[in-house]
């Protein structure tokens, strides 16, 4: 029996488990899930240090001249003592001595003879001076079990001395299709063929999603080609089928997992596109069916298999995240069932796609996000507030949010 879209993501959440992990360097983490907590190892600054090129003063010696006595480089050890009247050259990064009370940036200060310079009439204690710990302080948790690392990720792993981290493995997907009046794009048609253009989508949506993505072929319209292939992606973490699991007289794919005695956790969705829609389990592999025409295929996929592939990977950010906008122009929607719509979102507000029937191919190409309508809603007006999600980019939360409109 086919359920509501909120009951389908509460059991995807609730049944898939994260990948394991393996520890990489830092340089190769990128866009990678942290498997560990990280804490600071060292403060930063690791001691007082000057934020400008200047001179090291004390507070007491405001608009006098005072004589330079001394030098401090970024890198040296030297830590001097100043007096009252005293002052040091002191560089960018350079330690500051501590009876230096302020650091004033060389434009501001007159240089005179005899090593003397006039210092100006405000200066505020401690300007320009980086204390030990403000940034960092040690024992501090820097990053979490989930965290998705980019490259400001890398920068505080690096400053903390960190070489290799823990993080979860790439989630393994395999890809198949079926359906006998498909043909793969390298091959010759027939007029009574078509180009199978769902398996290389799904292939390259779920690479770009941060998955280890094999092709595993396209099954003949038997139920015995169908079981050859699910035999052979079974090693994976999550395998994505398209076609075969509508009532059609070859729609074998269904039975074809069955035999592998599939754990079914839901059979069908009361969506527009993709209603028969199968998301289920053998052993601890993970298997998604969707529906055969290539639209409602990769819209059902955005809805739920990228939240799958959140879970396996191990990110934290498991939920849609959404964008409130305006709408573009009038939409109307037949009402009775929960459905998706794509469009382009301007960064201002949201155009419906005009084209998006289940079966189109050139639809997405010209869109970047979606909305998705409750199924009591049958008309939204030019300018009203509406929820979207994104298509083309990765925008997820950890708090589970309402993106229903």
């Amino acid at each position: 029996m086919a359920i509501c879209i909120k009951k389908a993501l509460e059991l995807i959440v609730s049944n898939v488990k994260k990948v394991s992990y393996e520890i990489i360097p830092i340089e190769n983490s990128k866009d990678r899930i942290l498997a560990q907590d990280i804490f600071a190892l060292y403060n930063l600054p690791t001691y007082n240090n000057s934020a400008m090129d200047g001179y090291g003063v004390r507070i007491g010696d405001i608009g006098r001249e005072v004589k330079v006595v001394d030098e401090v480089f970024a890198g040296s050890d030297k830590e001097p003592i100043i007096n009252d009247g005293e002052a040091i050259k002191i560089m960018t990064g350079a330690r500051v001595p501590n009876s230096v009370e302020a650091v004033v940036p060389q434009e501001n200060i007159e240089i005179l003879k005899d090593a003397f310079i006039a210092l100006p009439k405000s200066i505020t204690k401690y300007q320009h001076i980086r204390f030990i710990g403000e940034d960092i302080k040690i024992g501090e948790k820097l990053l979490s079990d989930g965290d998705e690392i980019n490259y400001a990720t890398v920068t505080i792993l690096a400053s903390q001395g960190i070489t290799h981290i823990k993080v979860y493995r790439e989630p393994k997907v395999c890809v198949f299709t079926s359906g006998e009046e498909l043909k793969l794009h390298f091959e010759k048609i027939d007029d009574y063929q078509v180009y199978n253009s769902n398996t290389p989508t799904l292939l390259a949506r779920a690479e770009e999603l941060g998955a280890d993505v094999t092709f595993t072929g396209m099954a003949k319209d038997t139920v015995e080609s169908l079981k050859e292939m699910i035999e052979n992606s079974l090693y994976a973490d999550f395998i994505i089928t398209s076609g075969g699991i509508s009532v059609g007289e070859a729609d074998f794919t269904k039975e074809a997992f069955e035999a592998f005695e599939m754990e079914i956790l839901f059979d069908g969705i009361t969506i527009k596109p993709g209603k028969p829609t199968i998301f289920g389990k053998i052993g601890k592999t993970y298997i998604l069916s969707l529906p055969g025409n290539p639209l409602a295929a990769i819209l059902i996929f955005e809805a739920f298999g990228k939240i799958i592939l959140q879970k396996l990977a191990g990110n934290k950010n498991i939920y849609h995240n959404y964008i409130e906008t305006k709408l573009g122009e009038i939409l109307n929607n037949k009402q009775g069932r929960t459905t998706i719509i794509p469009g382009f979102f301007d960064g201002s507000c949201f155009v419906p796609s005009s084209k998006r029937l289940p079966g189109m191919v050139g639809v997405l190409h010209n869109c970047n996000s979606m909305m998705v309508l409750g199924k009591n809603i049958g008309h939204i007006n030019k300018d009203e507030i509406v929820k979207i999600l994104p298509i083309n980019w990765k925008f997820f939360s950890d708090i589970k949010k309402d993106f229903f409109n």
